[in-house]
């Protein structure tokens, strides 16, 4: 066994009731849970960094954003219904590029699943301290320990809550978001239909006062459009934790494209409306800054009932986004641990068909992250992970194409090597967009990587593939 070292196919599917997940998830659970994982922190404070990274070409960033990760999406919505296994891009890497590379993508997920789990979670609980502390909730139990706390409770608490209703049972946690997912989409639609109004074209200009390309400004941040768009990424990704529900979806074939495909035209859809509405109504300068954008822009506008209803339902709705990231990386350990990369034991399937043991596990190291460590400052690190991991799909999706082209594809990618090679050229742009520091952590957390894989997953992975 090698570094190169590929599963077929047909090895990726589970084989016995104590490993099989149950299929109880339909198209519009799917595209829910997409649009759940989608639409959350992002758009809801994004749009202020973006436009102190690009000014009113902000819209430009969201636009090239947006185009990237519908290559991106297209690739996946091929590869998920050729593998419908719950790995997502590291079962792809397996099967297309091997081994070693499978890790590395799978150990890139890690980080992205991590980090947005824990990064929403802190989000959400600056939302719900200030209402606890109201009532005698002691602060130190409201903020981790680089912000003078002991450690963020309600954060933990958030993330308990969501992994319990994953492993109640798929099918339940997945009505209760496509409720909450419904709430969110109807407080973006309030905010445009109170913004919109006010759209001035003079808040356009300049358009493009920072350039195109990544560039450092006299104050230290690097800006440009470009440079905007590596972040607002962030506001994308997530339709990818579709393709981890691939053994649960009741019609495969069907149901993963959809899912996949119409998330991210939704989610494209509502953020270039949003972004408009916001653009049109202020001059950016005014809430480049503010970590809650859309709520100041409607206070600004004399509109603070509306500001209220947005950040309450803020509250109410960022849980689904907790749910999507959650539900897709414990997916992804179960396959690691199938796999052998980690304990076999923890890939056991629970009577309600859930994977109970990875949950926790997940559920532990997520809250451990959002309890204690400061990840304010390392949050960026979940668009480089993510990156390399679209970069790997649109890979696979032309190795594929052309080492076995004769294999069934229930969703057949139009223009695939316009697809796959969009998916790759862009994903590579936008990593070399990101903040230096940035791209240096990354490449140290994939060091680390190669050193647990060669002292570690790789023993484990061979022993488990000998059996």
């Amino acid at each position: 066994m090698s570094w190169t070292r590929r599963k077929s196919i047909e090895a990726m599917t589970p084989t016995g009731d104590q490993h099989r997940l149950a299929r109880t998830l339909s198209w519009p659970h799917l595209l829910a849970l997409g649009v759940g994982a989608i639409v959350g922190t992002g758009i809801l404070t994004l749009i202020g960094v973006g436009a102190d990274r690009a000014g009113p070409a902000v819209l430009l960033s969201f636009a090239i954003a947006g185009a990237i990760c519908a290559c991106a999406a297209l690739a996946y919505a091929e590869l998920s219904t050729m593998m419908p296994a719950a790995g997502s891009a590291y079962s792809y890497s397996y099967v297309a590029l091997g081994e070693g590379i499978a890790w590395i993508v799978g150990w890139s997920l890690i980080l992205e699943y991590s980090l947005v789990v824990s990064t929403v979670a802190v989000g959400w609980s600056g939302y719900a301290a200030p209402l606890l502390t109201g009532i005698g909730f002691p602060e130190l139990l409201t903020q981790g320990p680089e912000l003078g706390g002991l450690v963020n409770l309600p954060a933990i608490f958030i993330i308990a809550v969501v992994a319990g209703l994953l492993m109640l049972g798929t099918h339940e946690s997945a009505r209760l978001n496509s409720i909450l997912v419904l709430i969110k989409i109807a407080t973006l639609s309030l905010f445009v239909w109170v913004a919109l109004p006010a759209f001035d074209a003079q808040n356009l200009e300049p358009f493009m006062p920072f350039g195109f390309a990544k560039d450092m400004g006299p104050d230290g941040v690097e800006r440009g459009v470009m440079a905007a768009a590596a972040i607002i990424f962030f506001a994308f990704y997530g339709f990818d934790a579709i393709s981890t529900a691939a053994e649960e979806a009741k019609n495969p074939d069907r149901d993963l494209a959809i899912g996949i495909v119409g998330s991210l035209i939704v989610c494209t859809l509502i953020y270039v409306l949003v972004a408009a509405a916001a653009i049109g109504a202020m001059p950016f300068t005014r809430f480049a800054d503010s970590p809650e954008p859309l709520a100041l822009i409607l206070r600004e506008m004399g509109r603070g009932e509306v500001a209220r209803i947005v950040a309450i339902a803020a509250v109410i709705a960022l849980p689904t986004v907790l749910l999507g990231f959650l539900y897709g990386q414990s997916r992804i350990f179960l396959v690691m641990a199938r796999d052998g990369f980690l304990p076999q034991s923890l890939a056991k399937i629970s009577k309600r068909g859930t994977p109970v043991r990875i949950t926790i596990v997940t559920a532990v190291l997520v809250a451990i992250i959002a309890g204690l460590l400061p990840i304010d400052e390392i949050a960026a690190l979940a668009n480089a992970g993510t990156l390399i991991a679209f970069t790997a799909v649109g890979a696979c999706l032309l190795v594929l194409r052309r080492r076995s082209p004769d294999l069934r594809r229930p969703f057949r990618t139009p223009a695939a090597w316009f697809v796959g090679l969009g998916a790759i050229c862009g994903c590579a742009y936008l990593f070399i967009s990101l903040p230096r520091d940035t791209i240096l952590a990354c490449l140290g957390w994939n060091a680390l990587g190669l050193v647990v894989y060669f002292l570690y997953g790789q023993k484990r992975a061979t022993a488990a593939h000998s059996r």
